[in-house]
This record gives structure tokens, C-alpha cells and sequence, in this order.
């Protein structure tokens, strides 16, 4: 469609191309006819010094009825006859002003003295001249004829066709007309040759050449509304593109939402079933006191126990914002370490580069903290092919808390380093895929921290690494 417009509007430009010429052709013409009126009205002043000669000198029984009627005939030249001191000796089809009854002079002089005089030595013995100017027939034309002149330049800068539009003379230099241009920036000099220039690249220059006024140059290039509709494709393009990201953003939030909201309900139900045997567990646990078990069998059920109300407790909390409390997490990164060595294999080594008295503050949830901490080990240890190490650093900074959790797994490939948190991806046979997505909401949505994979080498390891600012949001 655009094309097509395009198409339509250069032939419009051409047709205005066209019918320039034409008019020109035809101002020229008409500029030729005028000519050939002129040169016709000054054989007739001629006619009329011979007819003026011939009565003068005529014998006293000649005919002069035609020579009479000649000089009546001349009803729209006005004529003077002059001696050689411009001293007025007869006047026709002219109102001589007062002051210049006697001598040819002064605005009377320079009126007629347009056209070259015409010598009449033939009239008596004295240079007498014959002055004369435009006919009111020959003035009215002329007036036409600039009327004409004035109208072709008026039809050139105001076109049908809408095209920006500079007329100059043959060197470039004077401006004579334009149209369709910035009037602020037609003075600027170098903005019009800029236009010049730009134009006649575009489309070559029309060529005229008018009386009065000599060879033109009219450049002219694309309206603005053609060179719109070039990029008007593109902007369609743009248009729909940002539809486009508008509709998959919100189908993305969507689904997202209503992914949210299925983890949510399963979180929450799943509390809510751990909660009816976590109760009776712990009755059974008062009940195995009073019968007299073991210490440190009541211990580590206890210790299981809490475990489980632990849990409970986290995804009891998942689809609500968490309280915050400013604790040290040195103490707690120990606590999940411990935790998770006792019910590991003694082939993984827990490495901990910081000491355990250290204070090391932040905003957290501590349960909740505890259990991105944990499924980070969880799968640090998964990554291992039967033994390994895992290194644990914390960077206390002015303004961050950073954690780094290495392991010397299997490694993660860079492509897979954002898909990795991706709810339902897991590298095991077994497992939901959740893990690290849930941990990712906990830090970045409620934490207002970062969880990224900081590096990884095929085989050698990866580092996770958790960012937590100092002060709550």
C-alpha cells in the first residue's frame, strides 16, 4: 500500500514537472508575441513620420486624404516630434504636463526614451526625432504578461503536488521564489544550499528560461508527506512490535500469577498436612519420656521434630510477605551447615572461611533464610559423583552481605544459568524442581536481594552466590 502511495505521488510530481514546462513554454511565447507587437507598432510610428513627411513636402494639387488618414489612424502610440534640441514641435495620442509644453525633459523624457528615437532628417532641414512609447493596447499586455510571469512562479511554489520547491537564477546565488520550505531558515545560507544540494540529488533540476528575468533553475525534491510514508512501514513495525511485548508481558504475569498462586495453595496445603501428624509426633514424644527411653534418642526425635515445624512453618509463610529482623546470619549459616553434615556423607567436606564468632548483620527471616541456605548445600551435594568439598565465604561489605556457596560438582553450563531457577527444572531423577525457584523468590521478592550463579566450570564446579543489603527496604 505504501508503494503504491509512493508511486502516485511520484507521478504527481511529474505531471507538476510537466506542466511547469508547459507553462513556461507558454510565457515565452507569449514574451515572443509581444515582441513581434512591438516591432509591429514601431513600423507603424514609421509609417506615420512618412505620412507626416510626404504631407508636409505634398504640392498644392496632390492628394494627401491618405496621408491623413494614416496619422488620424494613430489613435494608441503616443507620439513627440523633437529638433535636434529637443524643443517640442508636435505631440500625438499624449497630454503634455505644463512645465514641459516647450521641451522634451525630465520624467517626460526618461518616459519616452524607452525605445531608441527615430531620426527624421527627411522632415525639414533641422535633425528633428520622433519619440515614442508603449501603446495603451501594448501596456495593457504587458501588464498581462507580468501578471503571467508572477503567476508561474506563485503555481511553481504553491503545487498541487506539495513538493518542497527552491527556484534560483542560473548561478545559484539569487533566490527567486520557494515554497513549501522552513520560512525561519530560508535567510540561513547554509541551510539552502544544504536544500540545493539535497535536492538535486534527488531529482534533476528544471531548467527555464524567462524573459525579463533569464534562465532559472527550479529545484524540487519528495514531499514530506512521501518521505513520511517511507518510514511509516517501520513505524508499524515498531507499533506492533511494542503490542506485541505489552500482550506477552501480561500473559507472562498471567502466568506467572497464576503459577504463584498454584505453588502458593500447594505450599499452604502442605503445611496444613504436615501439621496433623507433626502434632501427634510430638505427643508421642511425651509419651516415650514418661516411658523411660533413652536421652539421646528423645534428643534427636526432638531435634527431627522442630525440624518438621520448621518446614511447616516455611511454607506456611510462602505467599506472604515475611517479618524482617536484623540478625547475624554467621551463627545461623553454622546451624544449617551442621545440620546438613550429620545427614550427609562423610566423603563431603564443608569448608567455612569465616569465624564462627563473627557479627554479621542483616534483615532476614531467619527461617526462611535457613532454608535457601539449605537447598543450596542440598544441591551442592546432588552435584557430586560420590565425594566432594564445599566452600562457604562471606563478604561483609559497606552497603552488602555476600554469600558464596563453591562446590566441586559437575558444573553448570552458562546457558543454563538463569533456567536453572526456572520453576519445574531439575538435572534429577527424582525431585519437584522447585528448590531453587523457591529460593529465588524468598531472596529477590521478600529479601530485596540477588541469588545468581557468580561461575561455573564443566566438571570442576560452580559458585552460587546470594546478595543481601544491610539495610531493609
Amino acid at each position: 500500500m505504501v508503494t503504491r502511495l509512493a508511486n502516485d505521488e511520484r507521478n504527481k510530481v511529474k505531471i507538476w514537472a510537466d506542466a511547469i514546462h508547459q507553462k513556461a513554454s507558454l510565457v515565452n511565447y507569449t514574451e515572443d508575441f509581444f515582441q513581434k507587437i512591438q516591432v509591429e507598432e514601431r513600423k507603424r510610428v514609421e509609417l506615420w513620420a512618412e505620412a507626416y513627411r510626404r504631407l508636409v513636402f505634398a504640392g498644392l494639387n496632390e492628394d494627401v486624404t491618405f496621408y491623413l488618414k494614416i496619422i488620424e489612424e494613430n489613435t494608441n502610440i503616443p507620439v513627440i516630434l523633437t529638433d535636434e534640441k529637443n524643443n517640442i514641435k508636435m505631440t500625438a495620442n499624449i497630454n503634455i504636463p505644463k512645465d514641459s509644453a516647450k521641451v522634451l525633459s525630465g520624467k517626460l523624457l526618461e518616459e519616452f526614451s524607452t525605445f531608441e528615437p527615430i531620426k527624421a532628417k527627411y522632415l525639414s532641414m533641422i535633425n528633428d526625432k520622433i519619440y515614442y512609447k508603449e501603446s495603451k493596447l501594448f501596456t495593457e499586455l504587458r501588464g498581462v504578461l507580468n501578471n503571467l510571469v508572477r503567476s508561474f512562479f506563485t503555481e511553481v511554489v504553491i503545487n498541487s503536488a506539495s513538493v518542497p520547491v527552491i527556484v534560483t537564477d542560473s548561478t545559484q546565488k539569487k533566490l527567486l521564489a520557494y515554497g513549501n520550505i522552513d520560512t525561519t531558515q530560508i535567510h540561513n545560507k547554509a541551510y539552502v544550499e544544504t536544500m540545493i544540494n539535497e535536492m538535486s540529488h534527488q531529482n534533476q533540476p528544471l531548467e527555464i528560461d524567462l524573459s525579463g528575468i533569464g534562465k532559472s533553475l527550479i529545484y524540487y525534491k519528495d514531499s514530506y508527506l512521501l518521505q513520511q510514508l517511507r518510514y511509516f512501514p517501520y513505524l508499524q513495525f515498531f507499533i506492533i512490535s511494542i503490542f506485541l511485548g505489552i500482550a506477552y508481558l501480561l500473559f507472562s504475569f498471567a502466568r506467572k500469577s497464576e503459577q504463584n498462586q498454584v505453588w502458593v495453595g500447594l505450599a499452604k496445603e502442605t503445611a496444613h498436612q504436615i501439621g496433623t501428624p507433626l502434632s501427634s509426633m510430638i505427643a508421642w514424644v511425651e509419651i516415650l519420656k514418661m516411658k523411660g527411653v533413652d536421652e539421646e534418642t528423645i534428643t534427636e526425635i526432638n531435634k527431627d521434630v522442630k525440624r518438621l515445624e520448621n518446614v511447616t512453618d516455611r511454607f506456611s509463610k510462602i505467599g506472604s510477605p515475611p517479618k524482617l529482623d536484623k540478625i547475624n546470619i554467621v551463627p545461623i549459616v553454622y546451624e544449617v551447615v551442621s545440620y546438613i553434615k550429620k545427614r550427609s556423607s562423610s566423603k563431603v567436606i564443608f569448608h567455612l572461611n569465616f569465624s564462627q564468632g563473627e557479627i554479621i548483620e542483616a534483615p532476614i527471616n531467619k527461617n526462611l533464610f535457613e532454608w535457601v541456605i539449605e537447598n543450596l548445600l542440598k544441591n551442592a551435594i546432588d552435584a557430586f559423583t560420590g565425594s566432594g568439598s564445599i566452600t562457604i565465604d562471606i563478604l561483609n561489605e559497606a552497603k552488602h552481605i555476600h554469600i558464596d556457596i563453591s562446590d566441586s560438582g559437575k558444573g553448570i553450563p552458562k546457558a543454563m544459568f538463569k533456567t536453572i531457577f526456572r520453576p519445574g527444572y531439575t538435572s534429577k531423577t527424582r525431585g519437584w524442581g522447585l528448590g531453587l525457584s523457591l529460593s529465588k523468590r524468598i531472596i529477590e521478592e521478600y529479601h530485596r536481594g540477588k541469588i545468581f550463579v557468580k561461575s561455573s566450570v564443566l566438571n570442576k564446579g560452580s559458585v552460587f552466590r546470594i546478595t543481601i543489603k544491610k539495610k531493609s527496604i
